[in-house]
């Protein structure tokens, strides 16, 4: 049975692009996520949804023929689990996984709010590894795949963003070491490094008070447009691709991370102490409003 729906698979998988491929996509009620799905769906995918705006979700799964979706918080082991198993079942078994969803919110290392840390590991590092977790077993087969939506972050470290560099860091780190443990299953996995694309996520993250004291009314390399990065997305499940970026030039950045460090330690050394002092006070909200969870630090009296 496993050797016939394989081989079906991939008769239906050469006829085009991605047809017939079930894929399923964390964060999928905006930004890349919702992009991702539409696109896939356009392409003939059968696609699965879950996200925490459960009204979004909605209607981005409307837009995909009606496609099986959830609300999810990815940093629930037990949420996620019950969630992924179910959305695999109604898919009829699992291609693709995109561990998509992520957060950001400013942080200030000395004096910032330690539940900014806290929330940000929750959901780009656990929520990451409690996807693929349950996910995985599923996609342990010769045309499996999980992609792993990281951040040139991950690699080049910005003032106020230490929350989000180190959780993405892990979600690369999750990423490379899950690509061994499934070799032999003839599964592949992929990490997505994207700099600043045209997302609310870059909107909200980089418009603060904080944020504009170093940076202005721009970002660091400036706002790329979305599509490509989708392009590059649907080109890696397609061809299950190691890696994926967007723009082109974090290609070359990503080999060299030191070099591109010092370039960021010298051009934003102005303003930074003022941000801090912003940051240390500003009603910064999370890019993703979320759900009330228990504290996984107790804090000095």
């Amino acid at each position: 049975m496993f050797i016939g729906g394989t081989v079906a698979s991939m008769s239906v998988f050469s006829a085009t692009p991605v047809a017939g491929r079930r894929v399923l996509i964390t964060g999928a009620a905006r930004g890349i996520g919702a992009a991702l799905a539409r696109q896939l769906h356009a392409g003939g995918a059968k696609v699965a949804l879950l996200g925490l705006e459960a009204d979004l979700l909605a209607e981005v799964a409307h837009e995909c023929g009606d496609a099986p979706w959830r609300y999810c918080d990815v940093a629930d082991s037990a949420q996620a689990e019950r969630v992924v198993n179910t959305l695999v079942s109604e898919l009829g078994g699992l291609d693709a996984v995109v561990a998509n969803a992520g957060v950001a919110r400013q942080l200030a290392l000395l004096g910032g709010d330690p539940a900014v840390m806290e929330e940000t590991l929750a959901v780009n590092v656990l929520g990451v590894y409690y996807t693929l977790r349950a996910a995985g077993p599923h996609i342990c087969h010769p045309t499996g795949y999980a992609l792993i939506v990281s951040s040139l972050a991950a690699a080049v470290n910005l003032p106020l963003a230490g929350a989000y560099s180190a959780s993405k860091a892990g979600a690369e780190a999750l990423g490379n070491t899950l690509r061994n443990e499934i070799r032999h299953t003839g599964a592949k996995v992929g990490i997505a490094y994207f700099a600043e694309l045209d997302t609310d996520m870059t909107t909200r993250g980089f418009g603060t008070a904080a944020a504009r004291a170093i940076l202005g009314r721009s970002t660091v390399s400036g706002v790329a447009p979305l599509g490509p990065a989708i392009d590059a997305l649907e080109r890696a499940i397609r061809r299950r691709r190691r890696q994926v970026v967007s723009p082109w030039w974090v290609a070359v950045a990503l080999p060299f991370r030191p070099i591109a460090q010092c370039i960021i330690d010298i051009a934003l050394r102005r303003g930074v102490a003022h941000a801090l002092d912003i940051a240390r006070t500003e009603d910064a909200p999370f890019t993703t409003e979320q759900p009330a969870r228990p504290r996984r630090m107790e804090r000095p009296n």
